[in-house]
This record gives C-alpha cells, sequence and structure tokens, in this order.
C-alpha cells in the first residue's frame, strides 16, 4: 500500500491511481459518518459522493498541519451539514433558553445493534439528528455548534435535549419489544 504522504503527493498531482487509492481507503469510514447525518442511505451516498468531489478539489491546499483522516472527515461533517440546512428552514428550531434536565441522564444502547442505532437516529427530526451527532458523537461543544449552524446556544441545547428525550423513548420501546419477543 501506499504511503499516506505519497498518496496526497499524488492526488495533489491530479493522479486518478491515487485518488482512487485515497477513496478506497476512506469512503467506508467516512460513509459511517454520512449515514448518521442522513435520512437515507441515498442521501449518505451522495453526501459521500460530493464530500470526495470537494477533497479533491481541495487538496492542494492541504497542509498537512493534521492527519488527512481528520481534515477529511471535516469536509464531509461540512458537507453534511450544508446538505442538511438546506432543509432546515422546512423544520425550524425552537430556541428554548432554560432545558430541564432530567434525572435520568443515561441513555442505555447496551442491547441495541448499530443498524439499529442508527435507524434511530435517521428518525430523529433533522434539527436533532445534525445537533445530536455534532454533540454526542462528534464531540463538538454547543458554543461550536451555535457558530456552524448559525443558531443560538440555547437552540443547540435544547434540539440535543430533545433529541435525548426522543431517542430514550425510542430506546424504551425497542426494549419492550425485544422483551415480548424472549
Amino acid at each position: 500500500m501506499t504511503s499516506e504522504n505519497s498518496l496526497i503527493s499524488g492526488c495533489k498531482n491530479g493522479d486518478r491511481k491515487s485518488q482512487r487509492q485515497l477513496y478506497d481507503q476512506y469512503a467506508s469510514k467516512m460513509m459511517m459518518v454520512c449515514l448518521r447525518y442522513s435520512k437515507s442511505d441515498q442521501e449518505a451516498e451522495d453526501i459521500l459522493q460530493e464530500s470526495f468531489i470537494k477533497v479533491f478539489d481541495k487538496i492542494k491546499g492541504f497542509k498537512e498541519e493534521s492527519r488527512l483522516i481528520y481534515w477529511i472527515k471535516r469536509i464531509v461533517i461540512n458537507t453534511a451539514l450544508n446538505h442538511g440546512r438546506k432543509k432546515l428552514y422546512m423544520f425550524p428550531m425552537v430556541d428554548i433558553n432554560e432545558v430541564e434536565r432530567q434525572d435520568n441522564d443515561d441513555i442505555s444502547i447496551s442491547s441495541l445493534q448499530l443498524q439499529e442505532l442508527l435507524k434511530m437516529i435517521h428518525e430523529l427530526p433533522s434539527g436533532c439528528q445534525i445537533i445530536f451527532n455534532l454533540y454526542a458523537i462528534e464531540g463538538y461543544n454547543h458554543n461550536e455548534i451555535a457558530d456552524m449552524l448559525e443558531i443560538s446556544v440555547g437552540t443547540s441545547k435544547s434540539q440535543y435535549a430533545r433529541a435525548r428525550y426522543l431517542l430514550r423513548e425510542m430506546i424504551g420501546k425497542e426494549e419492550i419489544t425485544y422483551g415480548n419477543a424472549r
């Protein structure tokens, strides 16, 4: 396998073989990111394709200050956010200044499979889904999310709280379904 530096160099020079190798090396990992931000497999594939077009277009500006996978992931997340932002005007987010915290703050997912959890995340309203992914999975804080999405910090917090509540409800229903099947 070609080293990462020669792969980057080849992509910067427009070498199709290097681009294919880069795609083959990172596409499956980035598809998982796309699936978290989309409502369907087809939408995720569209985001992935658009992301890699941007990667190949912008790779000449890659300064190697961070690892390539993180640079690619950032492009994928931004592409997914831009894709989702186009739909958000149809699903307005409510800004709640104070979010009530429930005592049961943990979501138990030990009995869930990855596909089941992804399906539940896909079922969240778009605003909740995006903010849940950014906060709980990607590790951004609410201030960063507010800046990225051009919303208030309160909106980010309330959408995250709503996402957690909805996921908790879905998980509870799954556990009841599995409990009855046994």
